[in-house]
């Protein structure tokens, strides 16, 4: 331990990677699993060799000429550092069908390596929803072969979503259904918009709020969530509660799924609004921390409190000598707001 503390302390070193080593060592000292066992995974262990040939040769009559489902907007001025992955599979709701989920792999492949992103929204320009689950169209024309190869496909899209280094936050200004809520929970945070029904009656006590529609609604469709859902909705929510709406397949209203909730405005972006204005609040805070305090919270709420302990300590020894750690400092004794630069 102490060896590999002081490779982490040196200048230049990448902090992810060398709190990889710590991990994979532990994880090779309890995983049974022979790496060499199952099928054999393309480059970014999107498909098994066996059968993505047959699964792309029904999608490459797709033209290259087709508006993409899946594009990125960063934003400028007092905003750079926030990305918006813009989703936008405007005739089948956002469903996850396999070029959408392959555009969105490629999108969240390139923004876990730039370093210039310090906050990722993930929003809908389909109106009235976030993302309607599985494009069930699409899977009825797969066989079992295929249909395992693409759950595999979007089981690592939303691990890639976790994994990524920096915050991430979901605007669900509209229906997270199935799929779309577990890409919705692979997030760090979520935002989401109330529609109030108003009657004829003004008092409070006849005014009805609901939020979007959330929900994992696959054992409605004779399955379960296989994108992460069965586990990142416990660990949300809590175990109780999870196996509620996970056995009834019933709507959630919010009950713990989102961080800020707000009204619903004339133009439909209340959610998106109130997910600026979080990445706001992250974007003045240095970057450096923020993502190993993002490493440590995941990485530490899957092992014991030993274990994370020690996550904590090598994540804390890893801001130690950098720029922004004086800078923090530094700006506390002068009495002025830090200027952070990710160094």
């Amino acid at each position: 331990m102490a060896t590999l503390l002081r490779r982490l302390a040196m200048p230049g070193r990448s902090s992810r990677r060398c709190l990889g080593v710590f991990l994979r060592e532990m994880h090779s000292r309890t995983s049974p699993l022979n790496p060499r066992e199952g099928p054999r995974l393309l480059a970014g262990g999107s498909l098994p060799l066996t059968t993505y040939s047959s699964t792309h040769s029904r999608w490459q009559h797709r033209k290259a000429a087709d508006p993409p489902e899946v594009e990125l907007h960063r934003l400028e001025g007092e905003d750079n550092g926030i990305v918006e992955v813009l989703m936008c599979r405007h005739k089948a709701r956002n469903a996850l069908g396999y070029v959408f989920v392959s555009q969105m792999r490629g999108l969240v492949s390139s923004l876990s390596e730039d370093s210039a992103v310090r906050v990722v929204i993930f929003r809908s320009l389909v109106p009235g929803v976030f993302c309607a689950g599985a494009d069930l169209k699409e899977r009825a024309r797969m066989n079992d072969a295929m249909s395992d190869s693409f759950v595999h496909m979007l089981r690592t899209l939303m691990t890639q979503i976790a994994s990524l280094p920096m915050p991430t936050i979901a605007a669900m200004d509209g229906a997270a259904l199935g799929g779309g809520l577990e890409m919705a929970l692979a997030c760090d945070l979520r935002t989401a918009a109330l529609t109030f029904k108003r009657p004829l009656c003004v008092c409070l006590c006849c005014v009805s709020a609901h939020s979007a529609q959330m929900g994992l609604i696959e054992t409605t469709r004779g399955l379960l969530p296989g994108a992460g859902g069965s586990q990142r909705l416990p660990r949300t929510v809590g175990m109780t509660l999870a196996k509620e709406l996970i056995y009834t397949g019933g709507k959630a209203l919010e009950m713990g799924l989102v961080n800020r909730s707000v009204e619903q405005n004339e133009t439909g972006d209340a959610a998106l609004r109130e997910a600026l204005s979080l990445a706001r609040e992250i974007l003045p805070q240095a970057p450096i921390a923020v993502r190993l305090a993002k490493e440590a919270m995941d990485r530490g709420i899957e092992v014991d409190i030993t274990s994370a302990m020690k996550i904590e300590k090598m994540c804390y020894a890893l801001v130690i000598p950098t720029k922004d750690r004086k800078e923090g400092m530094d700006a506390f004794i002068e009495k002025r707001p830090p200027r952070y630069t990710g160094q």
